[in-house]
């Protein structure tokens, strides 16, 4: 049996909730979807419906992602392989300032 996804309102419970944890208060933007004619901002609605959006696509997308598993390497040890850190574009960045 698979979950039910989020409603809408969830999802904003989350979204505010997560942004508090980092001192961000989404009532500081405007209201609705218009942009803030002197400042740009975008409206909170419209903050809202793209975070609701990156929620529903994005996070899912990149929660499924497994590391592939090595030539011989049976399923039995998928979950040990998935706490191996990922693998970086250029690994000398983090090793050198190690020495």
């Amino acid at each position: 049996m698979t979950p039910a996804p989020p409603s809408d309102t969830e999802l904003n419970t989350m979204i505010r909730a997560r942004l508090a944890t980092l001192g961000i208060d989404l009532d500081q933007l405007p209201a609705g979807t218009a942009a803030d004619p002197e400042t740009g901002a975008p409206g909170r609605d419209t903050v809202l419906a793209s975070l609701r959006s990156f929620m529903r696509g994005t996070v899912a997308t990149l929660a499924a992602y497994r590391l592939p598993a090595p030539e011989g390497t049976g399923a039995s040890a998928d979950p040990a392989l998935s706490q191996q850190r990922a693998p970086m574009m250029y690994p000398s960045i983090s090793v050198e300032w190690r020495k």
